[in-house]
């Protein structure tokens, strides 16, 4: 079994075709997970509920919007970066919150990068591929402390 390497959070329909359309123009082809709300993110990054018997490990990385239903994505955020077994997952924040709060906060949470989503599809595609080449292929993780 491929293990996941990206965890798609994002409970817009659209977008996610968008991100996902992207993705596979991009040539981007890692296996892709899609959940929808901060709570399904939670529970299938700390193995619990739906996804307690998950196989495989962490993705590569978390594509997170920060407006999310049930839990929100700030939430999700500081769970992730808060927590030893998950912390070192690169989470990239992909919203279309343009406000500076936002962005102070999840900096301030541990976010890896953050990233407004453009309104136009071509810099949309553009900005997703080049995201999936650095995060999957040129980024070195750290793996030990």
């Amino acid at each position: 079994m491929n293990p996941i390497e990206i965890l798609l959070v994002e409970d817009n329909p659209s977008d996610i075709e968008l991100t996902l359309h992207a993705l596979e123009r991009g040539k981007v082809t890692n296996r892709i997970e899609t959940v929808r709300d901060g709570a399904e993110a939670l529970d299938f990054l700390f193995l619990s509920g739906a996804y307690a018997h998950r196989q495989g490990g962490a993705p590569k990385v978390v594509l997170l919007d920060i407006n999310l239903p049930k839990v929100d994505g700030l939430d999700v955020l500081r769970r992730v970066k808060s927590d030893s077994r998950t912390r070192r997952i690169p989470i990239v924040v992909l919203t279309s919150s343009r406000e500076d709060s936002d962005l102070v906060r999840c900096y301030d949470l541990g976010v890896n990068s953050y990233i407004v989503k453009p309104v136009d599809f071509e810099k949309f595609s553009e900005a997703v591929r080049q995201l999936g080449l650095y995060w999957l292929l040129l980024n070195e993780p750290r793996t030990s402390d």
